[in-house]
């Protein structure tokens, strides 16, 4: 088998959650994919403490996920917030098939293009192909080290 100690001291996974695994964060994320932007409609959307709002803004910011423009304040989505959609939406899935209460979930994503209700899987960029974890092989990268 080969050596992956290096996964608990090169991860992205975990470099990823120290930056949005919070639940907070999450979830401003998932407010601003769906068009909030204003500090207030934030607080009001998901009845966070102010304080806990404005440090997990900050932290978004200063990472480069979110853009703050004023003069009206309001945060925007980099490009680099916007390319969480897709794990954001996964994960919401994944809450939907195996958390879900008895009546389901409680919103669903219909795809603008052709009408129907989306549903999200994880694919190579290059064949189309499904990825799973039966699949893949993980392989040293060039940030390896």
């Amino acid at each position: 088998m080969t050596d992956l100690s290096h996964r608990f001291t090169h991860d992205s996974v975990g470099r990823a959650l120290d930056l949005v695994g919070e639940r907070w964060s999450l979830l401003i994320l998932r407010e601003a994919f769906f068009g909030v932007r204003r500090y207030g409609e934030f607080a009001r959307t998901l009845s966070i403490p102010r304080p806990t709002l404005s440090a997990r803004l900050k932290t978004l910011v200063d990472a480069g996920v979110l853009d703050r423009v004023d003069p009206v304040p309001e945060y925007v989505l980099t490009q680099a917030g916007r390319d969480l959609f897709g794990a954001v939406v996964t994960l919401m899935q994944w809450g939907d098939e195996h958390l879900a209460g008895p009546d389901g979930p409680p919103f669903r994503l219909r795809h603008n293009d052709c009408g129907e209700i989306a549903g999200t899987y994880v694919a190579c960029g290059h064949c189309g192909g499904a990825i799973a974890t039966g699949n893949v092989t993980p392989e040293p990268g060039p940030g390896f080290g």
